[in-house]
């Protein structure tokens, strides 16, 4: 059994917590909001976000940061993808370098347009680092449903390792050496996600869905080709898995986000409603950039960028992406 240290207690991070502690490994939690870390140690168990579900007794809450990282084997990093940089910061101090370093947040970082691991590595370039991602919603997750994901890592036997820690009897875990295709499926979907909710807001029924998810597939899988991932990780768990279950589900943040924008909704206002980080929001501006500097056509993502930023109504784009150039569905 490990130690592992959390850091990050919403709905994803609490719900992994469970699962590890389940397992019997001794886990530690920690969150930046004081307030939050109150509750959870009043409670025992994370009323805000996974009601319902106690902690055991081997999930304790950490004070501090230092706390939760002391004697730890395993770093679990749940922070939003856009704080993900500095919640490495925050840890470094208390990181050693036999320390696995595991992130699950599904994004790329504005501006820098960097992944995850790159931003890892770029701090810590010998950091032992391993992604986790896949359909997993945090909801079914912390209830021990049924769940496989993958975790990828360019070192094989660090991966294996890490699948040995969170492998459970209702958690299975693959393992995968494409760090770049498994984060760039994991940061994508989110996208594609919200154009799923933004048709159904619209009423536009399950032909239209079908077709948003399976065009949004080929711009994700042409882009993550294009920056060096194996086109046949997107068949997989972490490129068509996700975006079924993120694009299908009202556990989705991202879906039901778009479904209040296709209501009519303003895009800042809808993602003040769902109540918590809403990764598509920001993954489509830097995903558009991205797309950009790599010359690379995303149809999907440059009308829901517009959507977002104010200059395409949501009712255009239907007409802006179905009357587009005639073209071969495999170009």
């Amino acid at each position: 059994m490990k130690n592992i240290g959390v850091i990050g207690a919403g709905s994803w991070g609490t719900a992994l917590a469970l699962t590890l502690s389940g397992k019997g490994h001794q886990v530690k939690i920690w969150d930046l909001d004081e307030t939050h870390l109150l509750e959870l140690g009043k409670n025992r168990e994370n009323v805000r976000y996974l009601p319902g579900i106690p902690f055991p007794s081997n999930l304790r809450i950490a004070k501090t940061l230092q706390e939760a990282l002391k004697d730890a084997d395993v770093v679990l990093f749940s922070a939003p993808a856009q704080h993900f940089r500095s919640a490495l910061d925050n840890a470094e101090p208390y990181l050693r370098s036999d320390m696995i370093l595991v992130n699950v947040a599904k994004g790329i970082e504005q501006k820098t347009l960097l992944r995850m691991s790159e931003i890892a590595f770029e701090k810590l370039p010998d950091a032992r680092y391993v992604t986790l991602s896949g359909p997993s919603h945090a909801e079914e997750v912390g209830r021990n449903l049924p769940t496989t994901v993958a975790v990828a890592s360019k070192d094989l036997k660090l991966a294996e390792e890490v699948q040995d820690i969170f492998i459970t009897d209702r958690f299975r875990v693959y393992t995968t050496e494409d760090v770049v295709g498994v984060e760039l499926g994991g940061a994508l979907k989110n996208i594609i996600a919200l154009g799923a909710g933004i048709s159904d807001g619209m009423g536009f029924g399950d032909n239209a869905k079908a077709a948003l998810m399976t065009r949004g597939l080929a711009e994700i899988k042409r882009l993550g080709v294009k920056l060096g991932a194996d086109p046949a990780t997107f068949a997989g768990l972490t490129g068509v898995g996700d975006l079924i279950v993120t694009c299908t589900s009202m556990h989705s943040r991202n879906r039901r986000c778009g479904i209040m924008i296709g209501e009519g909704m303003d895009p800042k206002e809808a993602t003040k409603k769902v109540g918590m980080v809403v990764e598509g929001m920001f993954t489509t501006e830097a995903a558009y950039d991205l797309a950009k500097r790599e010359q690379v056509e995303m149809p999907i993502t440059e009308q829901l960028y517009n959507v977002i930023n104010g200059t395409t109504a949501a009712k255009d784009t239907v007409d802006l992406l179905m009357g587009r150039e005639k073209k071969h569905e495999q170009d």
